[in-house]
C-alpha cells in the first residue's frame, strides 16, 4: 500500500501521466533495465514476436538512439537486456549539448523499419541540460520507436513552479526514469521508473508460480520489478515526500540550484578559473588554465588539492576533449556557508598550486 502511494505521489510531483505504471527499484541503473525491457516487449510485440517465450535470438534487431552525452548506466541496461552496445547508434549534439533533431529524424529516416528506442536526457550529469522534448518525441513517434527519458537528477525540476519549464513536452515519452536517492534525499537503493504502457511494462516483468497467492486486483511489486523478493523500498520514499510535501521538494531542489551557480560562477572569475558551463539547474563545469597551456593537468592538480583540504568535494570529468571540474549540489543540508568555505578552499589552492 505504501509502495501505491508512493507511486500516485510520485506521478504527481514528477509531471508523469497518472495512467502510467510504476517501479520502485534500486536506483536509476535498474530502473533504465526495468523501463527498456517494458519497450523490447512493446516494440518487438507489434512484430508478432514474444520476446519473454522465446528470447531475442531469431527477432528482428533493436536499436537505441542516444547522444554521447548519455549515461553510462543506460548502455549498462542495454547489456543486461540482450539488445548488445552494438545496438546504439549515437545522434550528434548542439553546442549546449542538446540531441541535434535534424540529426535524430536523419537517423530514424536510414533504418526507418528498425524496431528503436529513442533515450533523452532530463538534467545531463555535466551540464543539467534538457533535450527539446516536445520535437524529440513527435520526431521519434512519427517512426512508431519508444521515447525514454533519463532523469536521474532532472524529472525532479517539476515540482518547481520557476523551473518546470524544462521539463515541458517531458510527458509525451513512452518511460521515464530517476532516483530517489539524489534529490529526494533518501538512503541509497532507490529509483523509480515509470511507463506509460502498463500492459507492457507488467508483460516483461511478472512470472506467476503455483504457490502464490492472487488477491483480486491487489498489487503485487514482482509483476512490476526485476526482483523477486525485497526490502520495503517505499518506505524512505513515503516518509520524505510526506514530511517535505511539494513545497519542501521544491524548496530543496531550487535551493541546489542555487547553491551550484553561485559556486561555478563564483570559483570561475577566481584567477586561473575558466568558465565551461554555466548550471542549468545543479550540475555545472569549471576548468583551470596554467601558463604553460597544459591545462588539463593543471586542472586535475587543482581538483585533487580540492579534494585533499577537505572542505568540498568536486570530481574530473572530460567535456568535449578537455579535462574539467564538475560540480554537482543535491544534498539539503548544503548551505549558503558551505559554498562560501568552498569558494575560499578553492581561492587558496588557486594560489598555493603553481
Amino acid at each position: 500500500m505504501v509502495e501505491e502511494v508512493c507511486g500516485q505521489w510520485l506521478k504527481q510531483l514528477l509531471g508523469i501521466p497518472a495512467s502510467a505504471s510504476f517501479a520502485l527499484v534500486t536506483g536509476c541503473q535498474m530502473a533504465h533495465a526495468t523501463a527498456l525491457a517494458a519497450a523490447r516487449h512493446k516494440l518487438l510485440a507489434n512484430r508478432g514476436w514474444d520476446v519473454e517465450i522465446n528470447g531475442l535470438a531469431g527477432s528482428t534487431p533493436l536499436r537505441v538512439l542516444t547522444s554521447e552525452r548519455r549515461h553510462e548506466s543506460l548502455i549498462r541496461a542495454v547489456k543486461f537486456l540482450g539488445i548488445g552496445e552494438a545496438a546504439i547508434e549515437l545522434v550528434g549534439c548542439e553546442a549546449d549539448g542538446q540531441m541535434r533533431m535534424t540529426d535524430l529524424a536523419a537517423t530514424l529516416q536510414n533504418a526507418a523499419d528498425t524496431p528503436t528506442i529513442v533515450c533523452l536526457q532530463a538534467g545531463d550529469i555535466h551540464t543539467g541540460g534538457f533535450d527539446p522534448f516536445p520535437e524529440a518525441c513527435d520526431i521519434a513517434h512519427s517512426h512508431s520507436a519508444w521515447v525514454h527519458i533519463d532523469g536521474a537528477f532532472g524529472l525532479w525540476v517539476a515540482s518547481s513552479d520557476r523551473l518546470r519549464h524544462l521539463l515541458s513536452g517531458a510527458e509525451q515519452a513512452d518511460s521515464w526514469v530517476t532516483d530517489g536517492h539524489k534529490w529526494l534525499n533518501v538512503p541509497f537503493d532507490s529509483g523509480f521508473a515509470f511507463v506509460a504502457h502498463p500492459a507492457a511494462h507488467r508483460a516483461a516483468m511478472s512470472q506467476s508460480a503455483s504457490y502464490l497467492i492472487s488477491v483480486g486486483d491487489a498489487r503485487d511489486q514482482l509483476d512490476w520489478t526485476p526482483e523477486w523478493s525485497r526490502r520495503g523500498r517505499g518506505f524512505p520514499a513515503y516518509a520524505a515526500i510526506k514530511s517535505l510535501g511539494r513545497t519542501g521538494i521544491a524548496q530543496l531542489v531550487e535551493q541546489c540550484c542555487d547553491h551550484a551557480h553561485r559556486l561555478v560562477t563564483e570559483i570561475s572569475t577566481l584567477p586561473g578559473a575558466e568558465l565551461v558551463i554555466t548550471p542549468k539547474i545543479n550540475q555545472g563545469l569549471v576548468r583551470f588554465l596554467s601558463p604553460d597551456g597544459d591545462h588539463d593537468r593543471r586542472t586535475d592538480r587543482i581538483i585533487e588539492g580540492i579534494q585533499a583540504k577537505g572542505i568540498a568535494w568536486f570530481g574530473g570529468t572530460t567535456w568535449q576533449n578537455k579535462r574539467v571540474m564538475r560540480v554537482s549540489v543535491c544534498n539539503w543540508r548544503t548551505t549558503d556557508g558551505d559554498v562560501d568555505r568552498a569558494i575560499t578552499s578553492v581561492r587558496k589552492i588557486l594560489a598555493e598550486i603553481s
